[in-house]
């Protein structure tokens, strides 16, 4: 059974398809809400625009439009414990931070939170980084009424299984295309991006395609808008980043 979730994964052809199947599974181990974050530009204490996250959720609106909306998810004791670790780690390290008191008000008032919206027990798994900037992690939240040690239960039996899905299922929505709403390319805009990261020039490019340099130009313009950002090098690798550049044609 897993392995053909696996395949089935792997051979997901959107982010979509692959997070409707990956949330079903996880709501068979009881996981029915999860919230998966992924950032290229992480820098010190920042972890990036939130419009360029790759976000993922099948929880409510009225969760994720304070947890994320208002930026509450930065000072969320498992989203600090995430990037400062690898692996899976149980919600129960919570009741030690609070008998600690190892707790700041604002990790506090995130705790008020996520338990008036019935987010009290689950497991985090952060993923292996693969850059300095880059980051991943999901929160698997069980279903309202389990308790933590219902849920280390299950961990202790399946466990091995749910950590190995979810690091196929992270490893794959980096290999799909993906953009934030308004910010795809076109296909020209695209082909213009990936000769210059083919290291043509204006005047290269132009001749390839049959363009003249100002229509190449306003491709470059409208492609560094579409992606928000300065510079026609910031967007060649940003395009990248997304999985934009460099793809076969549906």
């Amino acid at each position: 059974m897993i392995r053909e979730h696996l395949t089935r994964i792997l051979n997901s052809p959107s982010v979509e398809d692959l997070w409707e199947l990956h949330s079903s599974k996880m709501a068979e181990y009881g996981f029915d809400r999860l919230l998966y974050g992924f950032t290229y530009y992480r820098s010190g204490a920042s972890l990036g625009d939130p419009a360029d996250f790759i976000l993922l959720t099948n929880h409510a609106r009225a969760y994720t439009d304070v947890f994320v909306g208002e930026g509450l998810y930065f000072h969320a004791p498992m989203v600090r414990w995430a990037l400062e670790n690898e692996g899976a780690c149980s919600w129960s390290i919570l009741a030690e931070m609070i008998d600690r008191s190892a707790l700041s008000p604002q990790e506090r008032r995130v705790l008020e939170f996520n338990r008036s919206m019935g987010v009290t027990a689950g497991y985090s798994i952060s993923f292996k980084a693969i850059t300095q900037r880059s980051k991943g992690a999901i929160a698997l939240t069980a279903r309202s009424g389990m308790t933590q040690s219902e849920v280390d239960a299950i961990w202790r039996e399946h466990g091995d299984d749910i950590l190995v899905m979810n690091n196929v299922a992270h490893l794959k929505i980096l290999t799909l295309p993906r953009t934030a709403p308004g910010r795809s390319l076109t296909r020209r805009q695209r082909e213009v991006l990936e000769w210059v990261g083919d290291g043509k020039t204006i005047q290269d490019i132009a001749q390839i395609l049959g363009l003249t340099p100002a229509t190449v130009e306003k491709h470059l313009r409208l492609a560094r808008e579409a992606l928000d950002v300065e510079t026609t090098a910031q967007a060649v690798l940003k395009a990248a980043f997304q999985n934009q550049m460099f793809v076969l044609e549906a």
